[in-house]
This record gives C-alpha cells, sequence and structure tokens, in this order.
C-alpha cells in the first residue's frame, strides 16, 4: 500500500481506500488544508496589519511634525509682523522727537540771529552816532560846523587839501535824500563819476572828499562809522 509519512508516521494513500475510509481521509485532509490555510493567512494577516500600524506610525509622525512646522511658521510669523509694528512705532515716535527737536533748535537760532542782527545794527549805530559826535563835537566846540560847499571856490580849496576828509553832507533821514548839517539842501554838488551809490549795498549816508584830488568833481559817499579826517567852518 502506498502512503506518505507524517508526523504520526505512515498516511494510507486515499486513492486504495474504501469510501467510508476515503471520506475520513478527505475530511481529515480537508481540515488539516484549512488549519494550514488559516495558519498561513494568519500570518500574512498579521504582518499586513503590522505593516499597517507601522505605517500609520511614519503618518501620524509626519502629521505632528507637519502640524508643529505649520504652528511654529505660523508663530513666527505672527512674531515677525509684531516686530516690525514695533519697530515700526519706536521709528515714528524717534522720528517725531527728532522733527519737534529740530523745530526748537531752529527757532533758538531764528532767535539768536535776530538777536545777533539787532546787536549788530545797535553796535553800529552807536559807532556812527561816537563818529558823528567826534566830529561835529569838535567843530561845534570850536563853533563851528562840518564844512558845507555850496560853490566851485569852496570845493577847489577843500579838494588841494590833499586829504580824504568828511564834509557836512548827509542823507541819513531820508535815503537819497541829502543835506547839510544846516538843513540846508543840496544845490551844487560834485560827486565822482558813479556817486553816490551805496556801495554793495551798504548803507553810505555821509560824504568824504576822497583821494582823486586832481578832479574836481570828488566827493563820495561812504559809511558814517569810518574813520577819516574833517573839516570845520565858521563864519568870520
Amino acid at each position: 500500500m502506498k502512503g506518505h509519512r507524517d508526523e504520526s508516521g505512515m498516511v494510507p494513500d486515499i486513492r486504495t481506500l474504501s469510501s467510508p475510509a476515503r471520506s475520513v481521509g478527505l475530511n481529515r485532509i480537508t481540515d488539516e488544508s484549512v488549519e494550514a490555510a488559516a495558519s498561513v493567512s494568519g500570518g500574512k494577516l498579521h504582518k499586513w496589519i503590522a505593516g499597517s500600524f507601522c505605517l500609520l506610525c511614519i503618518l501620524q509622525a509626519a502629521l505632528n511634525v507637519s502640524l508643529r512646522l505649520a504652528l511654529r511658521t505660523d508663530v513666527t510669523c505672527e512674531n515677525r509682523t509684531t516686530v516690525e509694528d514695533s519697530l515700526k512705532k519706536i521709528n515714528f515716535a524717534l522720528q517725531d522727537s527728532m522733527n519737534k527737536e529740530r523745530e526748537e533748535q531752529e527757532r533758538q537760532l531764528d532767535y539768536i540771529a535776530s538777536q545777533l542782527n539787532f546787536l549788530t545794527k545797535e553796535r553800529e549805530e552807536l559807532k556812527r552816532k561816537l563818529e558823528d559826535f567826534d566830529s561835529r563835537d569838535d567843530c561845534l566846540q570850536r563853533g563851528a560846523v562840518l564844512a558845507i560847499i555850496s560853490n566851485t571856490e569852496e570845493q577847489e580849496f577843500i579838494r588841494l587839501q590833499q586829504k580824504v576828509m568828511w564834509i557836512g553832507l548827509t542823507d541819513r533821514e531820508t535815503e537819497g535824500v541829502w543835506k547839510w548839517v544846516d538843513e540846508t539842501p543840496l544845490t551844487a554838488s560834485f560827486w565822482y563819476s558813479g556817486e553816490p551809490n551805496n556801495f554793495k549795498r551798504r548803507n553810505e549816508d555821509c560824504v568824504v572828499i576822497n583821494h582823486y584830488y586832481d578832479y574836481e568833481n570828488n566827493w563820495n559817499d561812504a559809511a558814517c562809522e569810518n574813520l577819516n579826517f574833517w573839516l570845520c567852518e565858521k563864519d568870520m
């Protein structure tokens, strides 16, 4: 009898068995096959479940990392926006403070400049009055006045002195209106060419006999605070 060996020994060939015995044999073989198939399927199922679980773990880890990155990115963007807003506010406050400080400094500089201008004019006026006082007072102390030139002969006499000298002619009261120290208006004049001119926009309100002694016309308007000789005259 042909057969095969299993764990319990010889197993008869099912084809040589009678129908009842064959049925029992088939049932046995079928049960063993089912158990074997179940055992194989169960192993694959366990492997598949284990693989699926690992895949789920990997996906969960990737999702966690993605969520953390997304949250960190949101927080970073939010923090960056907050920082930028704070910097803008600080910059605006600093700029406003600097503008106010600059405006205050400009006001102070304008005030200082106005005071300096006032003091400069006051000094010039005092100097002019002092110079004026020196020449006029000297003439008055002598019972005379600064020279008044009313004709060519007087002009010729003074020109021949060969000195730069003040004469008693001024337009202090009204610019361009020249008067003598005795309040008489100017009639005969001996202005040098281009004079009077307030040279370089200076306030030239007094008149000197300038150094062009060879010319009959040698009057020049000049600043009253300049230092020059002066000439007095009085009636005899």
